[in-house]
């Protein structure tokens, strides 16, 4: 009798757990609490070899995320994670994601064999019986490979189910909409003093404005919920190791990530989980209390942006255009931290680049403005010798302002610098976004090469774009379309 009982039971949970497959709020239910599971991990390696490692997990909050929509299949991160039945390998959630270490990997230190450790997280909905958790890591051919798989039965009395730490300043959304029906957005404060929660209130009012006003996310503003959420910090603003400056901070962002100067991340994983599971999210913005042109985005982990400076609102809408949607970066001119982020011959996963230059490949072909050639003529050898030189005098700028902040010269001198730095960004910015706007085909959806980082080979869906140029001006089609799509597989 134990045994038919055993395998009635067993029959029972496969059911249960094949149809949680199928994408509806009763098999959601039948499978998952509307809580989250949060999955602390260690991720190592260098260029050649990475090996996830589990830290804690806790129990935290309610799930934020769609209740009908537990597979992805966006499969544009490096790395996803599975929920797995118990006993087999039937898929009742997953994410796709990018990371930190994934960045890491492309440098050169990484591949001269230099192993580092970052703190990585994620979440899944909490289940009601025993699964298995897998991580997996994306080969070059875009198949994925399993590099962890670990038990978890949510029974443990090893998962953490304290309340979040601290209390923060929280702004809630006015009004707020269904969590599991909208998209939340947790914007974390950094950087801000004990006296400048006013600052941060009216630094989130300001980036509520930017958000709302551009599309897609104005014409989807009641599926999006924005939370404000400060804690104090010790010291204003943030680390800028290449000028010498050092502030003691609640999230420990600094510039200089990965060798970049404009790069602005945090390695401190754990301080900004726990500063956002005050709220409910979907998705984490950082948001820095610094007048420096910075900031950054990796796909479904966060996106930061600098509060006090003529681009804040470009920075915003770009960075987050990476952290919640994938979309990948559109210029090629710009220095960044990585060598090779692209294998050569290899199409991106990402919507808005590919390697394909001809029409039946491309794949954003329906949305192609009709008798737009493919590949798209736009002047480029003309825009390259203008931005060459503009690279080239924002780096000699950047070397004069940290060597003088290092030197301790008078303010007077450094901020003569800075202000030159700013009028020549304004100044190029215009330059380049009027040389586009008289370009042929602006306007159109075609294959302009030039994307990705890389020169040839390489094309995005329009001339300009804010996933391409500086300024506020809006995303392509192809952009747009990709972010009403990923808000509506969050917000459903």
């Amino acid at each position: 009798m134990k045994r038919i009982a055993c395998l009635l039971v067993s029959v029972v949970l496969a059911t249960t757990f094949a149809t949680a497959a199928t994408n509806d709020a009763a098999a959601f239910d039948a499978t998952f609490a509307d809580r989250t599971l949060r999955v602390d991990l260690f991720h190592v390696g260098n260029g050649s070899e990475e090996v996830f490692t589990v830290d804690r997990l806790y129990d935290q909050g309610q799930w934020a995320g769609s209740r009908t929509h537990l597979v992805d299949p966006s499969a544009i991160g490096r790395y996803r994670v599975e929920v797995l039945g118990a006993d087999d390998d039937q898929v009742l959630f997953s994410r796709d994601f990018n990371s930190y270490f994934g960045e890491y990997r492309t440098t050169s230190d990484a591949k001269r064999g230099t192993r580092r450790t970052f703190e990585e997280t994620v979440l899944v909905p909490l289940p009601k019986r025993p699964v298995r958790i897998a991580l997996e890591i994306r080969q070059q051919d875009g198949s994925f490979v399993r590099s962890l798989v670990f038990p978890v039965d949510p029974a443990d009395p090893t998962i953490a189910r304290e309340a979040p730490r601290g209390t923060p300043t929280i702004v809630r959304p006015d009004p707020v909409h269904e969590v599991h029906e909208a998209m939340d957005i947790a914007v974390l404060g950094e950087g801000y003093a004990a006296d400048e929660a006013a600052l941060f209130r009216a630094d989130l009012e300001h980036l509520k404005k930017a958000l709302f006003s551009q599309q897609p996310y104005q014409d989807l503003a009641d599926q999006i919920n924005v939370w404000g959420v400060l804690a104090p910090s010790q010291d204003s603003g943030c680390d800028e190791p290449g000028r010498g400056v050092w502030k003691r901070t609640a999230l420990d962002l600094t510039f200089s990530s990965l060798g970049s100067p404009r790069y602005l991340l945090t390695e401190n994983s754990r301080a900004v989980r726990n500063l956002a599971a005050h709220v409910p999210y979907d998705t984490i913005v950082i948001m820095v209390n610094s007048s420096r042109y910075g900031g950054g985005g990796i796909y479904n982990l966060y996106c930061t942006f600098t509060a006090h400076n003529q681009w804040t609102e470009y920075l915003f809408l770009h960075e987050f255009g990476h952290s919640f949607t994938g979309l990948a970066d559109e210029y090629y001119t710009s220095s960044v931290a990585y060598d090779d982020f692209y294998p050569k011959g290899v199409e991106p996963p990402e919507p808005n680049i590919t390697i394909h230059a001809d029409p039946e490949h491309l794949k954003w072909k329906d949305l192609v403005t009709p008798g737009t050639p493919i590949p798209t003529p736009w002047r480029k050898a003309e825009y390259d010798r203008m931005d060459a030189a503009y690279q080239k005098r924002r780096q000699e700028l950047n070397k004069e302002i940290a060597q003088a902040m290092r030197s301790g010269a008078p303010d007077e001198q450094v901020q003569k610098l800075k202000d030159e730095a700013e009028e020549l960004s304004l100044t190029s910015a215009r330059q380049v976004q009027q040389f586009l706007a008289d370009s042929p085909y602006a306007g159109k959806v075609g294959a302009f090469e030039g994307a990705g980082y890389v020169s040839t080979g390489m094309y995005r869906p329009a001339v300009d774009c804010i996933m391409f140029s500086k300024g506020r001006k809006p995303y392509c089609p192809v952009c747009e379309r990709a972010i009403r799509a990923r808000i509506g597989f969050v917000g459903e």
